[in-house]
């Protein structure tokens, strides 16, 4: 059985110690899921803006770029930054909302499909292994865990994605 993995009712009653050393595997956690994807990215570049782009593009194609600017939380330059990149390069494109000129929706290239894929099944196979290692009962645990440490809007946000794929 894992530290501190002795019941629920001793989740209650956390310990600083405990708190912080949890804090600490999320740190090295997210290095470690994020690793693959860097190196892929570090050679076109790209950095992890790139890539959340890329990824949520993939997500729902079609998507305007005023939902990608909601759901990834950053300012319209900056995003704008990343788009004229990723447009540039080929990887996305952006095409004239059918029912409001104005939107331009995105959509991945097949290299931009290429890139999306490369970077997902570095990230997949990590997960896998994980979630493997876990078993199925930690796998709800860290979900839990994760959704609950969302902000209310966050959360909408993410269930809203959830939703989509029924």
């Amino acid at each position: 059985m894992a530290e501190g993995n002795t019941g629920g009712e001793s989740l209650l009653f956390l310990t600083d110690e405990q708190l912080r050393k949890g804090i600490e595997a999320m740190f090295f956690a997210y290095r470690g899921f994020t690793a693959d994807p860097d190196r892929i990215l570090e050679t076109m570049d790209y950095g992890r803006a790139h890539h959340r782009a890329i990824h949520f593009i993939h997500r729902s194609p079609g998507t305007t770029v005023s939902n990608l600017l909601t759901i990834l939380g950053v300012t319209k330059q900056s995003l704008n930054r990343v788009l004229r990149s990723l447009i540039d390069d080929g990887l996305v494109e952006a095409r004239v909302g059918k029912s409001d000129k104005r939107e331009r929706n995105l959509y991945l290239t097949p290299k931009g499909q290429d890139l999306e894929r490369q970077l997902s099944d570095a990230q997949r196979a990590r997960m896998r292994a994980a979630y493997r290692a876990a078993g199925p009962a930690a796998v709800q645990g860290f979900r839990t865990v994760l959704e609950a440490m969302m902000d209310p809007e966050m959360r909408r946000q993410y269930q809203s994605l959830r939703e989509g794929e029924k």
